[in-house]
């Protein structure tokens, strides 16, 4: 295992910590080697959905454990190891990289996601990760509603080396992004994220917007978007469900980021959004820095959540 990699799993690990504190706590107290009953059964299945995980993955979890360790003793290990393994295999078929498509000049991503949950961060981040692959990106500032957002992406593009398009504030967000394709086509660039305002409390209008953007740079490219990225922030817990629904009807959101692990006890979240919507999961964010997001891997994630060595 490469430096780097041991270096992220401890990264994450300590990201986790909150969420696995919140997760093991509650098994620990539960299971001490006794028998596994029924009460204990039910009393495990009500810690796993306060820890996030939703009914319907805590009720998958809890009867397997059930069929295969019913009567027996068991240990707090044995039991965080099974849901370990569970919860990789929930995980596995969605945990995969965002893919870009070198036939594509650019591939265009739509960044699209709340205020607040990491979004312009999560941008500059993707783009310091695909400039390590050696690739060209541009950012276009579509969040045009916001001088901070627009201000913010400038500064993280300085310190990715990458440059950004961008217009005064209360300007046409579709039209940035068509000024951004036409100039990313014409410098040869492999990657074009574009950041969106998030307004949700003025739902007609952020539909209206992100339709509109999609119109007008399909007008240049009839396939583009070519990824749409959902950035959900972690702390929000189950509210991450209602952001996932409401998106998915305004914008062609097909993969998620998730943010804000290490501020969050609510990380068993992604693991419900998982097995609900089987979205692709391309990367997970466990702090500020630029190196701090990276792609997701279903068993390290899983056995971080439970406590355990990767």
């Amino acid at each position: 295992m490469s430096n780097e990699r041991v270096s992220w799993i401890a990264r994450l690990r300590t990201g986790l910590a909150k969420s696995t504190q919140r997760m093991t706590g509650n098994i620990a107290s539960l299971v001490a080697k006794k028998k596994l009953d029924r009460a204990t059964l039910g009393e495990l299945e009500d810690a796993l959905i306060q820890a996030d995980l939703g009914v319907s993955v805590a009720h998958r979890l809890v009867e397997k454990l059930g069929q295969e360790r019913f009567g027996r003793e068991v240990t707090d290990e044995d039991v965080r190891a099974a849901f370990a393994d569970d919860i990789a295999e929930i995980l596995t078929p969605v945990a995969t990289t965002l893919a870009i498509d070198p036939a594509r000049k650019p591939h265009v991503v739509l960044v699209v996601g709340v205020n607040g949950s990491g979004k312009t961060t999560t941008i500059a981040k993707l783009a310091h990760l695909f400039k390590l692959e050696g690739r060209k990106v541009m950012l276009a500032a579509g969040d045009t509603f916001r001088a901070a957002a627009v201000e913010q992406l400038k500064i993280w593009g300085e310190r990715a080396g990458v440059s950004v398009v961008a217009r005064e504030t209360g300007a046409d967000a579709a039209g940035l992004a068509f000024e951004a394709l036409t100039k990313a086509r014409a410098e040869g660039c492999d990657v074009l994220l574009i950041d969106t305002a998030g307004r949700l409390h003025n739902k007609a209008n952020l539909m209206e917007e992100l339709a509109k953007i999609v119109r007008v740079v399909r007008k240049l490219d009839a396939d583009a978007p070519h990824s749409c990225l959902l950035v959900l922030d972690a702390t929000t817990g189950q509210n991450a469900h209602a952001q996932v629904e409401t998106f998915k009807t305004m914008s062609p959101v097909d993969a998620l980021v998730l943010t804000k692990l290490d501020g969050s006890a609510k990380g068993g979240v992604l693991v419900a959004l998982a097995e609900k919507f089987k979205l692709p999961v391309v990367a997970i964010g466990v702090g500020e820095g630029i190196d701090d997001l990276r792609p997701f891997e279903a068993r390290a994630f899983a056995r971080g959540l439970m406590g355990l060595p990767a």
